[in-house]
């Protein structure tokens, strides 16, 4: 979806079939708790913030129920540090999905999953924020020791080298615009 809305702005809205059949899927395939299967990175926090973004980008109303089921599932992985973590056993057993100690990258990816649903100025958003530029090493890096990337779920797991720089730094600058009154 978020694709659709950039490649092609304004050609494909809510009301195009395409669309409509997009988002029917997402409904369908959406977990009870609120939480999306994730593909590229490790997993029902990458899944329900890339969900969440293409949502948003395609001018989806963010107060919907299945929406809102979905902050409330991500609000409710949050840290006490602020930050957001899951390992690849979730792939294997949903009862972990969310719960691991956190990361930049997952911190970073629940953050814009946040912004994308109109909560910007929320305390979890704040203490994600916080829990980003509280991790940033003095070189402007941040580090992290999990394997959140995903090859092939169950079969074999990747450490993207970037993953813990690029997404925090997408975050905090969707964080930056959001606070001038900018669209994340």
């Amino acid at each position: 979806l978020e694709m659709l809305a950039v490649v092609a702005p304004g050609e494909f809205q809510l009301s195009h079939p395409v669309v409509g059949r997009a988002i029917a899927y997402l409904k369908r395939e959406q977990c009870p708790d609120g939480s999306w299967y994730g593909r590229w990175g490790c997993n029902y926090v990458y899944g329900t913030w890339q969900v969440l973004r293409g949502l948003y980008k395609i001018g989806e109303d963010m107060t919907e129920s299945y929406v809102r089921k979905a902050t409330t599932w991500l609000l409710s992985c949050q840290n006490d540090d602020g930050g957001w973590g899951e390992k690849p056993d979730s792939y294997d057993d949903p009862q972990l999905k969310g719960k691991a100690s956190s990361t930049p990258s997952q911190t970073a990816w629940a953050l814009m999953g946040l912004l994308a649903a109109g909560e910007s100025h929320s305390t979890s958003a704040r203490r994600a924020t916080e829990y980003l530029i509280g991790t940033q090493l003095p070189d402007g890096s941040w580090h992290e020791d999990e394997w959140t990337g995903t090859g092939f779920p169950k079969v074999f797991y990747l450490k993207y080298g970037l993953y813990e720089h690029n997404w925090p730094m997408m975050a905090l600058a969707q964080v930056s615009r959001s606070l001038r009154g900018l669209k994340p």
